[in-house]
């Protein structure tokens, strides 16, 4: 894609005999929370080390903002920050002399640096944590301070690297609004790394499913849906209660519905329809149903979700690669 915050364009890594990276062509926009899913070993660490420019790709080009991760690796800092799975602070420091000291590393002067880190400190939700020595804090709180240890210099891409470990469930999920919620107010760009399948589907516009180095597939969750599981077509799930009728199944139904522009192919159990189309035509299945005088109890379009999408990839035994 052109203007791609990050690119990748046929990377590869080796270490020795083992491929660690195979041929990965990936594009993530501005804007755009991109979740890399796979299991431990498939090759998402590598790929972001590659992505900041502390190991160089055997083929291949990177970069990130325009910038050649390999070549400029200095710049490409600059401009990306990284939160990794376990963040380091000066555990007898708090948590604000951590933050300062973050903020004098990239220039900011002591005036700036302390309002800066007071400032990301209340934003992260911290300020009544921010004397407390990070060697007192939670989990989740020092990753809530990794993430404003990052938004110090203003990075235009954040890399987030299996960042909800080990984090209680209302950290996490406070975790992820926040992430959500500095994307969205600074249209920054967020690589979300993880193998926890419920969070990457909860936060990601778009996820790539990585495996054995490889990128065996890309795109938001319909799309990888559709591609798996309806061949590109839609499935709607239709169920009526005939009960009132006269009619003893549902066979008229069936055959209106036949009629419909767009419809491929009807499975229907009972009163119980899946409908394949060619579009998302639910309006006009919902106006046949009540033609017929048939009670609608539900009207949806189906959709597979991510744990899914990802067992068919992973457990179906069927490669897709």
């Amino acid at each position: 894609m052109e203007n791609a915050v990050i690119q990748l364009k046929n990377v590869s890594k080796k270490y020795g005999d083992f491929m660690a990276v195979n041929q990965l062509n990936l594009s993530i926009q501005q804007g755009e929370i991109f979740g890399l899913l796979g299991p431990n070993g498939a090759g998402k660490s590598t790929t972001i080390l590659m992505l900041m420019g502390l190991t160089e790709p055997c083929d291949g080009s990177v970069e990130v903002c325009g910038i050649n991760s390999t070549t400029h690796p200095i710049e490409v800092k600059r401009k990306v920050g990284y939160l990794p799975e376990d963040v380091g602070f000066y555990d007898d420091w708090s948590g604000l002399d951590n933050l300062i000291y973050t903020a004098r590393l990239n220039g900011l002067e002591p005036k700036e640096a302390k309002a800066r880190a007071a400032e990301l400190m209340e934003r992260v939700g911290l300020a009544d944590q921010k004397d407390k020595k990070t060697g007192k804090y939670s989990k989740g709180m020092r990753q809530r301070l990794g993430l404003a240890d990052v938004l110090i210099k203003n990075p235009d891409v954040i890399i987030l690297d299996e960042p909800t470990t080990g984090i209680d469930p209302k950290g996490v999920q406070e975790l992820l609004n926040l992430i959500v919620e500095l994307r969205d107010e600074h249209q920054m760009t967020v690589l979300f790394s993880s193998h926890n399948l419920h969070q990457v589907q909860q936060v990601c516009d778009r996820v790539g499913i990585f495996v054995d180095g490889k990128l065996l597939a890309e795109g938001n969750i319909e799309e990888l849906s559709k591609q798996l599981f309806t061949h590109g077509k839609y499935l709607i799930e239709l169920g009526i209660d005939a009960s009132f009728k006269n009619i003893p199944d549902a066979q008229v139904l069936e055959n209106m519905l036949t009629s419909l522009e767009g419809i491929q192919s009807i499975k229907k159990e009972d009163e119980y329809f899946e409908i394949e189309c060619l579009a998302d035509i639910s309006s006009g299945i919902a106006k046949a149903v009540m033609d017929a005088d048939y009670k609608l109890r539900y009207l949806n379009k189906k959709e597979y979700g991510l744990d899914a999408i990802y067992n068919r990839y992973f457990e179906g035994g069927v490669s897709h690669a």
